[in-house]
């Protein structure tokens, strides 16, 4: 069965939808171009997974109104769970569907200039400076069919700018609720960190349906500038039946570091790409994966650091768990250009099977064009460690208690990089929901 290809929405479409909220005529024009561009990019072309039937473009919902909240006890549950409702001067933004429901910033941030908003909102208040890093130097329009048709059709997201000199020592956090199962959800995330500045930044997309029949098409890009640093947690927990696209591209400047804890916990067939490009002499890019695979989910997860500057360092970290007739590929690239001398490449990727009928595939990639560097990999794929279980077994513990205290310690390294205490608690909820 072939998946129709055929867009759904028309150029008056996106003009109207455009118009209808104010846009300047630099972004209508660019949904438009992008439009046009999509119906003849083809889709991307993922390592050892064949996309060409997903269905990235057809769906019924691409704008559904949600009220605002009046309080966040409105919330559900697992919602609220990732919300510490107690703190005071919450830097928070929660979207529901499409609708920028709650947003809250200290006003000691305020008066520093920090910017932490909807992007519609950015677009109207802070045109210019949003059109300097929309889709211009990370994630470009033309590069596949989903990158053009997120462009033409981006509907949600969040702009994040903190001024030079400034740090946040207190995380953002932005909450994106798919409540519709029939809504799609194009999410366009943008975080500066300008010259000597600093900034931590957690992103949750979380389902309220078990299942659902929707596209998700999420793009975020972040800038590390000269002596910055960016902290990006994301925990994704979308429901199954939701065929997600995630591109996560960030780019550091001299001296500027980037760091990633990504749990990606999706019950829907996705495809993942985070690229972190070191261009500054000094940069430093890290990035910790952990992915849990059940069902009959196919996953396909590719992460890169390319080092453009001089004496730039590259870590990646990727720990995957597969159970049931799930498939995941998980593509680590290290890439040092010519010129990037004393640089460092460093990647390591273990996917733990937990079914006869599960597939995991680990591949390390190094591409060195630089003599002066240094460069390692390391790759497993495997079951249950049966020297850890009989340990554990013989001081008593039961084989079910042993195999589940053996893939949280498995997954360990990137769970507890997430700053906020109530999404490191959801994320280690979701994975004891998702092995047991």
């Amino acid at each position: 069965m072939t998946v129709e290809t055929k867009l759904p929405f028309t150029q008056d479409y996106v003009r109207s939808f455009s118009e209808e909220r104010g846009e300047p005529s630099w972004l209508l024009n660019l949904r438009l171009q992008a439009l046009a561009k999509a119906e003849e990019l083809p889709l991307p072309k993922p390592d050892k997974t064949k996309i060409d039937n997903w269905n990235f473009t057809q769906f019924r919902n691409h704008v559904v109104e949600s009220k605002p909240l009046s309080s966040l006890e409105e919330l559900p549950e697992a919602v609220k769970a990732l919300i510490d409702l107690n703190e005071e001067n919450k830097n928070l933004y929660v979207q529901r569907d499409h609708t920028a429901a709650y947003i809250s910033l200290s006003e000691d941030l305020k008066a520093k200039g920090v910017i932490f908003t909807d992007i519609f909102t950015a677009v109207s208040e802070h045109s210019e400076l949003v059109a300097k890093y929309f889709m211009k130097d990370g994630v470009k329009v033309d590069e596949h069919r989903l990158t053009a048709l997120h462009a033409a059709l981006f509907n949600g997201g969040v702009f994040v700018y903190v001024p030079k000199n400034v740090e946040v020592n207190v995380p953002l956090q932005a909450v994106y609720i798919h409540e519709n199962p029939e809504a799609a959800l194009f999410n366009h995330v943008i975080v500066v960190a300008d010259d000597n500045s600093k900034v931590t930044y957690v992103e949750n997309y979380i389902s309220t349906n078990e299942t659902a029949n929707a596209v998700v098409n999420i793009i975020a890009e972040v800038f590390a500038n000269t002596n910055a640093r960016v902290f990006f947690g994301a925990v994704d927990n979308l429901a199954k039946g939701v065929t997600t696209y995630v591109n996560r591209r960030g780019i550091a400047g001299r001296d500027g570091r980037i760091e990633w804890a990504l749990g990606l916990m999706n019950d829907g067939d996705t495809v993942s790409e985070n690229i972190t490009r070191l261009i500054g002499d000094g940069s430093f890019g890290d990035t910790k994966t952990v992915v849990v695979g059940r069902g009959e989910q196919t996953q396909n997860f590719t992460t890169s650091v390319i080092h453009y500057g001089k004496h730039t360092e590259g870590y990646i970290l990727k720990h995957g768990v597969m159970k049931d007739s799930a498939t995941s590929i998980f593509n680590g690239i290290g890439k040092i250009e010519h010129g990037a001398s004393k640089s460092n490449a460093e990647q390591e990727s273990r996917v733990l099977m937990l079914s006869d009928k599960a597939r995991g595939d680990a591949n390390p990639i190094l591409l060195i064009d630089e003599d002066d560097v240094t460069a390692g990999h390391a790759a497993s794929v495997g079951r249950v460690d049966p020297t850890q279980l009989y340990y554990l077994m013989s001081r008593g513990i039961p084989k079910a208690e042993a195999e589940r205290l053996i893939i949280h310690g498995f997954l360990a390294p990137v769970v507890s990089q997430i700053p906020i205490e109530s999404v490191k608690k959801q994320l280690i909820e979701v994975i004891e929901r998702k092995v047991k």
